[in-house]
């Protein structure tokens, strides 16, 4: 590959030309993988797909010195089987997924990549994402990175505790991010506190968490009959900007560090 200074480069835009000579030093390919699933009355099904290429967009601008980012297509679709009983709901099985992105990181790896970073904007397939990771290392030597949007957030924004550990899908953060980025796909007449039922089993049968330490394998409507949990009321398109800046910081920093990591051979 000719070009070899430190950029964001589409992999849709390349040539096998642009490819033939390898790619460029401080290479990293990054690989968003998403879902179309239901959020709710008030989100979009395209919700974890839109922001995950929100995220994505928002480090591009930051920009990662000394690294030339390789950005895959997004992985649209995902695995959503806790969704299916909603209309509307788009998903793959769990071997159908992991063969998809397995064989997507070995094309990569063939085209001379050797440092790949997957970000993830659907929780309900982090697991997907540490069988991939592990399978191209011992399958490809590939050095990969498992990132998932939420998890990039840290604490860097404080939504409250509540809606940190209630607030799971089409909530405060959800809401936000889609009124930061694409307002007019916001259904605000249907905005709501969205109650958690793990809150009010927690209280009785503490060791049987929602999500944390342990966790119940549930279905969306098991925590909430509209498929949703937390507060969209509250959201806020300044609260969606911040969460998307601190998520892209991460996410620039990363890729700047994998770029320079040398610590698998």
């Amino acid at each position: 590959m000719t070009h070899q200074s430190p950029a964001w480069i589409d992999w849709e835009h390349l040539t096998t030309t642009d490819l033939s000579g390898g790619v460029p030093t401080h290479a990293v390919a990054l690989l968003p993988v998403a879902a179309v699933e239901q959020h709710g009355p008030h989100l979009p099904l395209g919700t974890d797909a839109i922001l995950t290429d929100a995220v994505v967009a928002a480090a591009r601008a930051k920009g990662v010195p000394g690294a030339s980012v390789l950005r895959l297509p997004t992985q649209r679709v995902g695995l959503s089987p806790e969704h299916t009983a909603f209309p509307g709901t788009l998903s793959l099985d769990a071997e159908t997924v992991i063969a998809a992105w397995s064989a997507i990181g070995a094309s990569a790896a063939r085209a001379g990549v050797s440092k790949l970073v997957i970000l993830n904007g659907h929780g309900g397939q982090t697991g997907l994402v540490n069988v991939v990771a592990t399978r191209l290392r011992v399958e490809n030597a590939m050095t990969v990175v498992r990132a998932t949007t939420f998890r990039l957030l840290g604490d860097a924004v404080d939504l409250g505790a509540r809606e940190a550990r209630y607030g799971l899908h089409g909530g405060m953060l959800e809401t936000s991010m889609m009124l930061a980025v694409a307002p007019d796909l916001v259904r605000r007449e249907a905005l709501a506190d969205f109650g958690n039922s793990a809150e009010t089993w927690e209280a009785g049968f503490a060791a049987l968490e929602g999500e944390g330490a342990t966790g119940l394998g549930w279905m969306a409507q098991d925590l909430n009959s509209s498929g949703v949990t937390g507060n969209a009321a509250a959201a806020s398109a300044e609260l969606g900007d911040r969460i998307i800046d601190a998520m892209a910081v991460r996410l620039a920093a990363v890729i700047g560090d994998l770029a320079a990591f040398e610590g698998l051979a």
